[in-house]
């Protein structure tokens, strides 16, 4: 991702977590990614006025307390909070998660696939995605 912000990945799953973490690295993406466990813990990283606001969060469907549903129908409409891009990575194939996120306003929805390499095409992808979007806004 261009610039230097955090990235904020919301994931319960740590073996999905270094995935991403992993292929972040070999991508050679320098932004810091900082993960938490849910929805709820996602918040508290988010109001606390000591953090730095991320330029984007990965966030998963699935996960225990407050899943992905519920952590966007309380950032969303959150005024510090709703512009900020999320991307949905998730297991979940069903129809009204995909219903749901996009009509929370989320900027994509992917399936994590089990397969490293086709991780790292996934992340690559977001990158490639958000690195056009950022150079559009500032232009």
């Amino acid at each position: 991702m261009k610039g230097s912000r955090p990235i904020l990945l919301v994931e319960d799953d740590m073996v999905d977590a270094m995935a991403v973490k992993r292929a972040m690295k070999d991508l050679k993406i320098r932004n810091q990614l900082d993960t938490v466990g849910d929805g709820e813990q996602a918040l508290n990283y988010l109001r606390n006025p000591s953090t730095e606001m991320p330029c984007l969060i990965l966030l998963d469907i699935n996960m225990p307390r407050m899943n992905g549903i519920e952590f966007l129908k309380v950032a969303k409409t959150d005024e510090n909070l709703r512009r900020i891009p999320v991307v949905v990575l998730t297991t979940s194939k069903e129809d009204q998660d995909k219903i749901d996120s996009f009509d929370l306003g989320v900027a994509g929805y992917m399936i994590k696939p089990a397969d490293y390499m086709k991780m790292v095409e996934m992340v690559k992808t977001v990158d490639y995605y958000w690195t056009l979007s950022e150079s559009a806004l500032e232009a």
